[in-house]
C-alpha cells in the first residue's frame, strides 16, 4: 500500500504588521490564513507590545486634564500646538475625547484635524499610539477618518510632537455636536454618524469643570452627584494628607458630601467625593478652593501620622481601585 504524501506546507500569508486592522483575539485573522488571529500574527503581535507606561501625558502641559479628558469626561475638546506650527494646509488640530464609530481621528473637509483620545492602546504607551494617529491624521486626504492600526515598534510620542509651553484649556460639552462643524454638514451626516451621534449623547453624563482648582470635574448621575478631582501629587504622600485631614474631619465638601475614596489612573490619583443630588458644580467652586488650601497644608505636614490617622488612611487604601 502506498504511503501517502505529506501534504506541502503552504506558506503563510503575508500580512504588514502597520495594516493589520484591530480585531479580536477569536476572530478570524485578517490575514485570510483562517486561523484565528491569536494563534496566527497576534501570536508575534502579543510579544510586540513594549512595556506598559504609566504615566503616558507626563511632561505635557495639563497632564491632570488629559487624565480627566481620558477617563471621567464624556464630550470635550481642547486646541493642540504642534511644535514648530501647523503644516501648510492644515488649520487646526484639535483634542477630542471620543470620534463617531471610535476613530482614532478625522481629517475635515477643511483639513482640520480632531484627535481621538478615549481609543484603546496597542503599543502600551498611549502618547506613542496617539502620535502615531496624529502624524497619519495630517497625511489623510481631507475628508477621511484614520483607521486604527497596531503602532510600529519605534516613533514618536505626543511629547514630541506637541509644544510643550503651550496651556492645555478643555472645553466640556454637553454633548457630541463637535463631530460636525455646521448645519450644513449636519443635514448631510450619513446615516451611521447621525445614529452614532444620538447614541453618544444619550449616553453622555452632565459634567462640568470646576475653574476655581486644577482638574476637577463635577458630574450628574441619577442616584447623587460627585466630584472627581485628579490630582499631580506623588500617592503616597497625598494618601497620607488625605488620611490627616479625614481624621480631622475637614475633608469634605460641605454639608451632605463625603470623600469616598480614590482611584488611580495613568499613574495620578484622583479622589472622589460624593455630592448630595441637589448640589450643583457652582456650590462647590468655593468648598473645593477651600479644600486645596487644607490639602496644601496637609501636604506640607512631615509629621508621622497618629493612631486615627493611620486607620483613616487604611480605609482610603481600602477603597481605592485602578482603572488603567
Amino acid at each position: 500500500m502506498a504511503k501517502k504524501r505529506p501534504a506541502a506546507k503552504t506558506a503563510k500569508p503575508q500580512l504588514d504588521n502597520g495594516e493589520i486592522p484591530v480585531v479580536g483575539a477569536r476572530e478570524p485573522c485578517p490575514c485570510g490564513s483562517g486561523r484565528r488571529y491569536k494563534a496566527c500574527h497576534g501570536a508575534a503581535a502579543s510579544h510586540a507590545v513594549t512595556e506598559h507606561v504609566r504615566r503616558p501625558f507626563e511632561g505635557l502641559p495639563g497632564e491632570c486634564d488629559w487624565v480627566a479628558l481620558r477617563e471621567l469626561v464624556p464630550a470635550a475638546t481642547v486646541p493642540l500646538t504642534l511644535k514648530g506650527g501647523l503644516p501648510e494646509g492644515v488649520p487646526s488640530v484639535t483634542l477630542v475625547t471620543v470620534l463617531p464609530m471610535a476613530w482614532p481621528a478625522l481629517r475635515r473637509e477643511d483639513g482640520s484635524v480632531l484627535l481621538g483620545l478615549q481609543n484603546e492602546s496597542t503599543s502600551g504607551d498611549l502618547a506613542r499610539d496617539m502620535a502615531d494617529t496624529l502624524e497619519r491624521a495630517i497625511a489623510t486626504e481631507p475628508g477621511n477618518p484614520v483607521p486604527a492600526r497596531r503602532v510600529p515598534a519605534e516613533g514618536p510620542r505626543l511629547q514630541d510632537l506637541l509644544a510643550l509651553d503651550g496651556v492645555f484649556e478643555p472645553v466640556v460639552h454637553s454633548g457630541f455636536e463637535f463631530w460636525i462643524p455646521d448645519a450644513e454638514s449636519a443635514q448631510n451626516a450619513s446615516p451611521e454618524i447621525a445614529a452614532s451621534l444620538e447614541r453618544a449623547n444619550a449616553a453622555a453624563i452632565p459634567t462640568v469643570k470646576l475653574t476655581g482648582v486644577d482638574a476637577a470635574y463635577w458630574c450628574e448621575t441619577p442616584d447623587k452627584n460627585h466630584l472627581r478631582w485628579v490630582m499631580p501629587h506623588a500617592e503616597e504622600k497625598l494618601l497620607d494628607a488625605l488620611a490627616r485631614l479625614h481624621a480631622a474631619g475637614t475633608s469634605s465638601l460641605g454639608e451632605g458630601t463625603k470623600l469616598v475614596g480614590s482611584f488611580r489612573a495613568h499613574g495620578l490619583m484622583v479622589p472622589v467625593w460624593d455630592l448630595p443630588t441637589g448640589v450643583t458644580a457652582e456650590d462647590v467652586e468655593k468648598p473645593a478652593a477651600e479644600f486645596a488650601e487644607r490639602l496644601a497644608t496637609a501636604l506640607a505636614t512631615d509629621a508621622p501620622l497618629t493612631a486615627e490617622e493611620r486607620r483613616a488612611r487604611g480605609g482610603l487604601t481600602n477603597r481605592q481601585v485602578t482603572l488603567s
